[in-house]
């Protein structure tokens, strides 16, 4: 079941302060973050976020084809290893 339009998408706060933060440094640095249900909004395309999955942050670069999705489905926490 997706969330209602009415509430919007999900954002930690923490999250839109980093990525204000590193957009008035003008700096192209990773932004580490824990939060793997946030929402890419439009706003972070172009940034590298480091999504944390468990053991490391794994960089992920957002693209315009990821905006509206979560940020955990592009760091795994399994190792697929074969059968």
């Amino acid at each position: 079941m997706t969330r209602s339009i009415w509430k919007g998408p999900f954002i930690d706060g923490y999250l839109l302060k980093k990525v204000d933060k590193v957009r008035e440094g003008g700096r192209n640095e990773v932004i580490k973050m824990w939060s793997r249900r946030s929402t890419i909004l439009p706003q972070f395309v172009g940034f590298t976020f480091g999504v944390y999955n468990g053991q490391k942050h794994v960089p992920v670069s957002v693209n315009e084809d990821m905006v509206g999705h979560k940020f955990g489905e592009f760091a795994p926490t399994r190792t697929y290893y074969g059968h």
